[in-house]
């Protein structure tokens, strides 16, 4: 068995990654963009992952290499592969969490169902899509977009003129995506974890909510989802895993309809945001059921060891202060309550830690997440 995982990114995802590496025995290394992420605590190396010698190097440190984001080239992971590297997930699939034009074109061909979509590369087809979808729509681009980023409502032919002459100065071309806007009753995430040899297991499928395209809580399992909407999030996901050759944990993104549709919005490849309380709220964690996907080890129980658990994302945190520096009053008010800090400075907007609290009842449990939380606003 491999026993040296290296993780390319320092962000949060490969921080929350060294508990469980450390629990199993396993040798964790981080190749960080700068010096001072998050992962700084198993990091051993910092560069570029764009590099192609510099992650050929830290390639060579370690027995199979994953990722705490997408973002890493695809002509650096397919280098790696021919290498003979173990890459998981590998290229063939994190090609459909890079490229949202891509994504889409596999989800249409899996028959799974999501929004009305359209690559459109001018105003003019903007403008007909507009027209045949009651004037307002969501556009993305293509490629580089997360927590809001990259995706706009606009009612007008010309609102995305400027990416439009983004794409046309950028030399390379391509489209825009432009989809239906979803007449949505909330936002749904499910978890399935995929390792090489096949075995799929699947989370309890979460609610998520979402404060300026960035989510900000996370309710598992999702209330009032009964079977047939749990049942479809599932099959929906595990088609998607074994339909890309997912490898590692996968996050599908869905929007529940007011007529009881569930459609595909987006992937992620790896652990993701929506899956945080099962650090404390699930028998087995995302980031150690990742690691034991990508090791290909038996996978873990994916049970919630409570009726409900809430996580809360502290988006910011204490203007001109440590979140260490409301630690006394925030455990003294609320001792149930679980922080993960990040080790980031605090910014506007910016992801430094969640809180989550586990219980029987969820009124208690939400207002308990939620009041812990803000003590760190």
């Amino acid at each position: 068995m491999a026993t040296t995982v290296g993780v390319i990114g320092g962000g949060q995802l490969a921080r929350m990654m060294i508990p469980p590496a450390v629990e199993l025995g396993v040798t964790i290394k981080v190749l960080e963009e700068t010096p001072g992420m998050s992962a700084e605590l198993a990091a051993t190396g910092v560069g570029d992952y764009r590099d192609l010698e510099t992650v050929v190097a830290f390639a060579k440190t370690v027995d199979v290499i994953t990722f705490d984001h997408e973002h890493v080239p695809q002509h650096v992971l397919r280098a790696l592969v021919d290498a003979g590297v173990p890459v998981h997930p590998g290229p063939d699939a994190l090609l459909y969490a890079q490229d949202k034009l891509l994504m889409r074109q596999k989800i249409t061909e899996l028959g799974l169902p999501s929004p009305d979509w359209a690559a459109i590369e001018n105003a003019d087809e903007l403008g007909a899509f507009l027209d045949a979808h009651g004037g307002r729509a969501v556009v993305k681009t293509a490629r580089g977009g997360y927590d809001g980023k990259g995706v706009r409502i606009v009612d007008d032919r010309n609102g995305a003129d400027d990416w439009f002459t983004a794409l046309a100065e950028d030399g390379r071309g391509g489209a825009l995506i432009v989809e239906e806007l979803v007449d949505f009753v909330r936002e749904l995430a499910q978890q399935v974890a995929r390792r090489p040899s096949g075995q799929i297991v699947a989370y309890p499928v979460v609610e998520t909510v979402q404060k300026g395209g960035i989510c900000a809580e996370v309710i598992a399992p999702a209330p009032n989802a009964g079977s047939a909407i749990a049942q479809a999030a599932r099959d929906i996901a595990v088609r998607v895993a074994e339909g890309v050759g997912v490898t590692g944990m996968l996050a599908v993104e869905l929007f529940e309809t007011r007529d009881g549709r569930v459609l595909v919005n987006e992937l992620a490849m790896r652990p993701h945001n929506s899956g945080h309380w099962t650090i404390d709220g699930a028998v087995t964690s995302q980031f150690e059921q990742h690691l034991r996907a990508v090791l290909d080890l038996p996978l873990g129980e994916t049970r919630p060891r409570e009726a409900w658990t809430v996580m809360i994302n502290i988006l910011g945190g204490p203007a001109g202060a440590s979140l260490q520096s409301r630690y006394a009053e925030a455990f003294a008010a609320h001792p149930a309550a679980k922080l993960h800090g990040y080790g980031k400075e605090s910014r506007p907007g910016r992801k430094v830690g969640h809180v989550t609290v586990a219980g029987s009842e969820l009124d208690s449990v939400l207002a308990d997440a939620r009041a812990a939380a803000a003590l760190f606003d």
